[in-house]
């Protein structure tokens, strides 16, 4: 007699693996959001250091920009000739900048608007000074 599975027990084991894969789908999915927003929230964090950086560097001013746009590939202080961030980072997974906003030079806002993971859809940081 010969020794072989039938056609339901390889049905049964094909569903099952069909499951685990489907839940190990959705948790790799989850995880890549988590880590793109943690790659942002750096970014902008970073951002924001250098732009305090360009702050005390560049004459107490910050740069400005007359609506809200996004940074350009460097920040450098023309006054002092000096790159402060020679590549500003960029959204990790639409490529494009962060929105920048400052109108009079005294203060700044940084914005990403791509948090996919969280409730917040919106992450944004402020000038310290």
């Amino acid at each position: 007699m010969k020794k072989s599975f039938t056609l339901l027990e390889m049905l049964i084991v094909l569903g099952i693996i069909a499951t685990i894969l489907s839940v190990l789908a959705v948790s790799f999915t989850t995880t890549q959001k988590k880590s793109r927003d943690a790659k942002r929230r750096g970014d902008i964090k970073a951002l924001q250091n250098g732009l305090e950086q360009y702050y005390s560097v560049c004459h107490y001013v910050y740069p400005t920009s007359t609506s809200e746009e996004s940074l350009d590939d460097s920040i450098t202080c023309e006054a002092e000739d000096a790159v402060i961030i020679p590549v500003v980072p960029k959204d990790p997974k639409t490529g494009e900048s962060y929105t920048y906003s400052s109108d009079d030079g005294a203060t700044f806002s940084l914005c990403t608007d791509s948090i996919e993971s969280d409730a917040v859809t919106r992450f944004c940081v402020q000038n310290q000074q």
